[in-house]
């Protein structure tokens, strides 16, 4: 029965500290700017001058029909971001065709990020008022081999343009408005090694929270994460669970000597 005990209570310990591991840090949410903190009302037209916009606060541009608007976000490691682009069309008595948009997004590097799922690209009706875009990306890494295109800790930008256009609608002008969420996923993502630097190219340490480009709460260290905790939950799991098979297994001690 001690044994038993023993084991009911290794098991009830493991519970209570994997749970906050597996609920509280899988799915929380980045933290979010105050509401009264306005977004930008504008965007760059090129990486270099591409507007900062921190997660889950919402920019707007207006902006010509064949713009390229770029605007420029912190991710950091462990989060997986979505992007959203909403775009208010020309009259419909102004256009003379469908038109295509579409939204990419690219990393420190200028690398372009794939979408898990969304719609990255679609077609805009004549009739359309409005057309919605989103892209939901991988989830940042604290490290990669050299040769890979796994998302890193850093600047990403968000591109916005048109692709498919009549030429008679050149020019026209639209009013966009995008937003970049992220959810933190916590140690599942985290590998071994971390980046000596977030990838922030052209743009020194000191300029990085002022321009956006840090978030709030700063970079994360890189080493600590969740498995941690994990891991010394194992740990202590199976010691107890080993001093529990010993105390079953041992027996009554040594017989007693014949009289």
């Amino acid at each position: 029965m001690p044994a038993a005990r023993l084991l009911a209570a290794a098991l009830l310990t493991g519970a209570a500290l994997l749970a906050p591991a597996g609920t509280a840090l899988a799915d929380s949410p980045s933290p979010k700017p105050s509401g009264s903190a306005a977004g930008p009302t504008e965007a760059g037209t090129a990486f270099r001058t591409a507007t900062p916009v921190k997660l889950g606060q919402e920019a707007t541009a207006d902006a010509s029909t064949g713009d390229y608007l770029y605007w420029s976000f912190p991710l950091d490691a462990g989060q997986r971001s979505t992007v959203r682009a909403k775009v208010a069309l020309p009259p419909s008595a102004s256009r003379h065709a469908t038109s295509t948009w579409r939204i990419d997004v690219y990393d420190g590097l200028r690398r372009r990020q794939p979408c898990m799922y969304g719609v990255q690209a679609a077609p805009a009706p004549k009739e359309s008022a409005t057309l919605e875009l989103s892209c939901t990306l991988r989830p940042v890494r604290t490290g990669a081999d050299t040769w890979s295109d796994d998302p890193l800790p850093g600047t990403y930008y968000l591109r916005l343009t048109v692709t498919d256009l009549a030429q008679e609608d050149l020019g026209q002008p639209v009013r966009a408005q995008v937003r970049a969420d992220a959810k933190d996923l916590g140690g599942a993502y985290a590998v071994d090694g971390a980046l000596a630097a977030p990838l922030v190219p052209g743009i020194t340490a000191a300029r990085q929270t002022a321009s956006g480009t840090e978030p709030e709460d700063g970079w994360s260290g890189g080493w600590w994460s969740d498995r941690w905790i994990w891991t010394a939950a194992g740990g202590l799991l199976g010691g107890l669970a080993g001093i529990a098979g010993y105390r079953l297994t041992r027996g009554s001690g040594r017989p007693s000597p014949r009289g």
